[in-house]
């Protein structure tokens, strides 16, 4: 096979006769003849490349045997990152350089940390988006409103998939109900994208290895490009924090839960003025065989597939039972 100029492959007895007329209508000359190909094939936007083979044939003079020849349209994959602790943290820039070896790779971030924003859009004001360097843009607004705007019109191309990270902190339980890093993964699937959310367990009083979650990213991201999932899926994953040699594998895991959150902080600002921060998380309530904190706990990366549907389906025939008691 040789490469014709950036849109093609042929066979090489071919490829000295072929040449490309207008590449985006797929239309091609060959030995004097104009071809005009139609699409009989589309192998997917999960590949390495994204190919959509189109089908060409030909006849030199009228009556003459036609043969066809198959030549794939051939376009990079390209993925949207974003996160929730800004455009400027550590974890998003490893994960940038970490995925850029796969694909084509945009990152769209809040312009500041924005952790618990969960999956809340900007309604009230207009959002700005600054470009702080080629394909690094930061957003004054949510974690969802950057993933929004980067995959509904801000760009003249679309994405193929969004991943969201990587988290200084874990993402386990009860946080993905809180987090701005899964709810940029959420916003994502809701647009019609395969998404992954990233998350070191990162504790206060402990180096962060954002390098073993880089690399983690970058395996699990190229296995998705490669073989595909169910589409509906969102996968959140949890790193440990310990230098990659130290991982003892992945699991497939079902979200644990925590106890109730600490109670608030109160406090005073400069003024004497009353103010009120939110307790930390509560401690691990199940905790148990198959769950993410287990996984992490014994030193795997935990990979928890989420969805989108929150209907508890097997509540509906009670439900409807007890709301026939009704009376109006």
């Amino acid at each position: 096979m040789r490469r014709l100029p950036q849109w093609f492959n042929v066979p090489h007895r071919f490829a000295k006769e072929l040449r490309v007329i207008r590449p985006r209508a797929l239309e091609i000359r060959f030995r004097g003849a104009r071809l005009t190909g139609r699409p009989f094939r589309q192998t997917g936007t999960h590949a390495t490349s994204a190919q959509f083979a189109f089908q060409y044939s030909y006849a030199r003079f009228p009556g003459d045997a036609a043969f066809s020849i198959a030549i794939p349209y051939i376009r990079n994959v390209k993925i949207l990152i974003s996160n929730d602790d800004g455009y400027r943290s550590r974890g998003i820039r490893l994960l940038k350089e970490a995925l850029a070896a796969l694909a084509e790779v945009t990152v769209v971030a809040p312009d500041r940390n924005r952790s618990g924003a969960s999956n809340s859009l900007t309604l009230d004001v207009p959002l700005r988006v600054f470009e702080s360097e080629p394909g690094v843009y930061y957003v004054q607004g949510t974690p969802t409103d950057c993933v929004h705007l980067a995959i509904s019109g801000l760009f003249d191309y679309e994405h193929d998939m969004v991943v969201s990270g990587i988290n200084d902190g874990a993402n386990l339980g009860d946080d993905v109900l809180y987090s701005g890093t899964v709810a940029a993964a959420i916003e994502g699937r809701f647009l019609g994208l395969p998404t992954v959310a990233i998350s070191l367990c990162t504790a206060h009083d402990e180096e962060a290895h954002f390098e073993t979650a880089a690399q983690v990213a970058r395996q699990l991201v190229g296995q998705l490009v490669q073989t595909r999932l169910e589409p509906t899926l969102i996968l959140n994953v949890n790193v440990p924090n310990v230098p990659f040699a130290a991982l003892r594998g992945w699991r497939s895991t079902r979200l644990g839960f925590r106890h109730r959150s600490e109670p608030i902080l109160p406090a005073r600002d400069p003024r004497g003025r009353p103010v009120y921060w939110v307790g930390l998380a509560g401690q691990q309530q199940d905790a148990g065989p198959g769950t993410d904190f287990e996984a992490i706990a014994q030193g795997y990366v935990s990979v928890t597939p989420l969805q989108i549907d929150l209907t508890r389906h097997s509540a509906l025939p009670g439900l409807q039972h007890w709301l026939e008691g009704i009376h109006g």
